[in-house]
């Protein structure tokens, strides 16, 4: 809770956002770039107590990347990426300010929690 100075919410389902807006810092920024069909319940308090902040950006819907998604395939273009897990991320953070990326990061969520379930069930 309260950890984290920024979120790039990519989620396109329903899901309840006080939580997520509970894990950031006071003054903090969550920028929506996934569309849910439904309206997003928000829970007021939650942004103006800490000052937080709650900003959209128009990326295209899931329609729009899928058509952009098998436009890519069909034309085999691809994106030159990092995959690296969550625990790797304050590095990644200090490598990007550095100008030492020469792709882009994509944070392997999945697998980290796998890993992360493992670790607790051993």
């Amino acid at each position: 809770m309260s950890t984290m100075d920024g979120i790039i919410n990519t989620v396109s389902a329903n899901i309840p956002m006080a939580p997520l807006l509970g894990l950031l810092k006071p003054n903090g920024k969550m920028i929506m770039v996934g569309l849910p069909e439904k309206p997003m319940e928000i829970p007021p308090f939650a942004l103006v107590a800490t000052n937080k902040t709650l900003a959209g950006s128009l990326i295209g819907g899931m329609r729009d990347t899928q058509e952009m998604l098998d436009l890519a395939a069909k034309h085999n273009v691809t994106a030159d990426i990092e995959v690296i897990g969550a625990e790797y991320v304050n590095t990644a953070m200090e490598r990007l300010a550095k100008a030492d990326v020469r792709y882009r990061f994509v944070i392997d969520i999945g697998n980290t929690l796998d890993k992360a379930a493992a670790t607790t069930t051993e």
